[in-house]
């Protein structure tokens, strides 16, 4: 299953300001800032990242219901996606 493209555009961009973030708290630390304010950070880019993955399972679920696959393919497909959302949660 493929990520359609305006989720693709979505996630790049939520990807993106993780990848400054994960920047910042890099500074941060190699600059000694109070480990408070590094794992606040952290935390923010952790759940970045967590809405970046729960968009792509979003998107997979979304069209696994749209599908005109058959049902046993459907089932195959809404299972990895339970797996994939577990693996976040």
């Amino acid at each position: 299953m493929r990520i359609e493209g305006d989720t693709t555009a979505e996630v790049v961009k939520r990807l993106r300001r993780a990848e400054g973030q994960i920047r910042g708290v890099i500074a941060m630390i190699e600059d000694g800032r109070d480990c408070a304010e590094v794992v606040t950070q952290l935390a923010a880019v952790s759940r970045a990242l967590d809405r970046a993955g729960f968009k792509i399972v979003a998107s997979g679920l979304q069209q696994c219901m749209s599908d005109d696959a058959d049902s046993e393919e459907r089932r195959a497909n809404l299972d990895q996606m339970e797996r994939l959302f577990l693996s976040l949660a």
